[in-house]
């Protein structure tokens, strides 16, 4: 009851006019807006965006450019343009089954068969992933993800754009230890805990991170490489932490519950 009076409260809030990101590329001005009116802190309003779901299937609709069109794009473009359209086609399959009282990952197909088409192809989320984002060599992408999820990367309010992306993967480097669904130190067994989603991709992690730096010449290539991952965002005391080298380091299961704003997935605000 409370999800929905607070709810009915947001939707008679007077609307504020929606100005497009520096930097918003008009491909991916309609996500921008999308996310901007509909998610708060990775969270989504999955029923208001279901109720005014025109503007979302239009946006991907507009996924599939031609092929040729998208060879013409640089790196960044590309990049950006991958992970819009996986957080946009996790958003359409989330409504298209809502409300729901499972998670994304219940939804037969939702990952490995559903198909959708983008750039003159016919791809899942799972190939997205799996496929298309490992040619970049930048494992930061993977945080980017959104994934319908309480425990993957947190879902920003902006969508991702060739003149933002370095600045926006910074920022997710940044805000990774300030997320406990992504870290979480617990002193008293001298462990850091670490999302799954770095040992799904451990060898881009690795070939990304891992500089062989002889503090650590004793440990693993994927602890070596989370530990030059982290370091430049952490407090020196957490630093401190890491360099006296007693830490061991686990992998964290997902959490799979769905990042639902409206009454998390039920739909009836209980």
């Amino acid at each position: 009851m409370r999800t929905l009076l607070a709810w009915a409260l947001f939707a008679l809030l007077p609307a504020q006019q929606f100005t497009p990101a520096p930097g918003a590329e008009l491909l991916h001005r309609p996500l921008d807006q999308i996310l901007d009116v509909d998610v708060r802190d990775g969270l989504v309003y999955y029923r208001a965006l279901k109720s005014d779901r025109g503007r979302l299937d239009r946006y991907v609709a507009s996924l599939n450019v031609p092929a040729a069109t998208y060879q013409g794009w640089s790196k960044a473009q590309q990049e950006a343009f991958w992970v819009d359209a996986y957080n946009a086609f996790v958003l359409e399959t989330v409504i298209n089954h809502y409300p729901m009282r499972g998670t994304i990952n219940q939804i037969p197909g939702a990952f490995d068969k559903t198909v959708w088409h983008a750039a003159g192809r016919g791809v899942t989320l799972d190939q997205i992933e799996k496929t298309i984002l490992p040619e970049f060599k930048e494992p930061r992408l993977y945080l980017a993800l959104g994934r319908g999820t309480v425990g993957g990367g947190r879902l920003r309010s902006e969508a991702y754009t060739a003149e933002r992306l370095d600045k926006q993967l910074a920022d997710l480097q940044a805000e990774f230890v300030q997320n406990g669904h992504l870290y979480r130190v617990d002193h008293l067994t001298n462990t850091i805990n670490v999302t799954p989603i770095v040992s799904w991709h451990e060898a881009e992690f690795v070939a990304a991170y891992d500089k062989n730096d002889a503090k650590f010449a004793q440990r693993s290539p994927i602890e070596r490489a989370v530990i030059a991952f982290l370091l430049p965002s952490l407090l020196p005391s957490e630093k401190e932490f890491v360099q006296k080298n007693e830490w061991k380091m686990a992998f964290m299961p997902m959490d799979w519950q769905l990042n639902d704003l409206t009454g998390r997935g039920h739909g009836d605000g209980e």
